[in-house]
């Protein structure tokens, strides 16, 4: 009787762990992989960020993000849909700026500005936004640092693989 008991109990367990790991397999074919476009803030300020990129309708900027100290904030959720994207941010803390040679519009508060051009004739300010080719890559991550060497803020841009 043992034997049976014991056999029964092998069995059901083998039955109970099968269907454990077909769950799990399941479940981790369905969970979605992240993609998006983060930026990571790996300096000790408060950093306000803002995003350009070209849409079906035309140039957008958006902002401001505000990204504390050693933390990462989601820019863009979900797969990117563009190849370019083009980022400004400013140190509120320090008064530094990640910037490029790309004009696009800026404003003082939180905005979504459609188009690039004619940022003060439409009351906007003009910013300089630095590049990043994504490679069409579903995500891309910035990491703003400072860069010892010169004592300005630095970018590096890298694609989640």
């Amino acid at each position: 009787m043992n034997k049976v008991l014991a056999t029964a109990g092998r069995t059901c367990l083998l039955a109970g762990l099968s269907a454990l790991a077909v769950a799990s397999a399941g479940l981790v074919a369905a969970t979605p992989a992240l993609a998006d476009f983060r930026v990571c803030n790996a300096t000790q300020s408060l950093v306000g960020v803002a995003i350009g990129y070209r849409a079906q309708a035309g140039w957008v900027t958006e902002g401001w993000w505000h990204v504390e100290g050693s933390t990462c904030k989601t820019l863009i959720e979900g797969a990117l849909s563009s190849r370019y994207y083009y980022l400004y941010a400013e140190d509120a803390e320090r008064g530094g700026r990640w910037d490029g040679p790309v004009n696009m519009c800026v404003a003082e508060r939180e905005f979504k500005i459609a188009g690039a051009g004619d940022c003060f004739a439409r009351g906007f300010q003009r910013a300089g936004f630095q590049e990043y080719d994504t490679r069409e890559q579903a995500s891309w991550m910035v990491q703003l640092t400072d860069d010892p060497a010169t004592g300005g803020p630095a970018v590096t841009g890298t694609g989640d693989q």
